[in-house]
């Protein structure tokens, strides 16, 4: 489709199978890691986004840890709000007027079923979704009757690096299969593979998607949230 598509921690896990599906249907993709820049520094995120057309946004870049909430600190939530909740909005600030004035553009936010529900240890990281989730639907507001739409997709447990280190975690606690006791928490019975995100962020970026908008795509295989 040849459009400029720029998603935020691009290099690897759901990131890097988002950039290969819309390389496959022939967009540019720019795949942003910190080596680029940070997603919470505002004059870094400005100055890479100044002169860019971008016709899709992809939210991407994301943090997580798990505790107790007596045993959460500040350091722990502030960081994951930063990069979960302020770096999406830095980056959709930085797009949203170009998009606005040409009246065309896609902005997906990968969120997590965390941010519609909330579970016991992911304080942080299920409000800093939370958040996430309300700015697409803000944005949404914004811009309904252009030409641009904003939309988050909100996984269960996806196969990727982040996810090992949840699975260690639960395997050092209890010595038992940490893959087993995601899986039994999803109502599809196993982890989401990668490509499976990057199929819902492709869709919703589709040109064809123009009325698609302010909305949350739970991909939880049927689910409460």
């Amino acid at each position: 489709m040849n459009r400029l598509v720029v998603v935020t921690g691009g290099t690897r896990g759901i990131g890097a199978a988002i950039v290969a599906r819309f390389r496959e249907s022939g967009d540019k993709v720019v795949p942003v890691g910190q080596a680029e820049f940070d997603v919470t520094d505002e004059a870094a995120v400005n100055a890479f986004f100044t002169g860019m057309t971008v016709d899709v946004l992809v939210n991407n870049a994301g943090i997580s840890s798990s505790a107790p909430l007596a045993r959460t600190t500040r350091a722990d939530w502030q960081s994951q709000m930063d990069v979960n909740a302020l770096g999406a909005f830095l980056c959709t600030r930085a797009v949203l007027p170009g998009m606005v004035e040409r009246d065309h553009g896609r902005i997906v936010t990968v969120a997590s079923v965390a941010g519609l529900t909330g579970s016991k240890y992911t304080s942080a990281y299920t409000a800093s979704k939370h958040a996430a989730v309300g700015l697409t639907r803000a944005v949404a507001a914004e811009v309904a009757g252009t030409g641009v739409t904003s939309n988050a997709v909100c996984p269960g447990f996806v196969r990727t690096d982040m996810t090992a280190k949840t699975i260690q975690r639960i395997e050092e606690r209890t010595g038992k299969s940490g893959e087993a006791a995601l899986a039994a928490m999803s109502p599809l019975g196993r982890l989401l593979e990668p490509e499976e995100v990057a199929f819902a962020v492709a869709f919703l970026a589709a040109p064809e998607a123009g009325a698609i908008n302010g909305q949350t795509l739970v991909l939880d295989g049927g689910g409460n949230s």
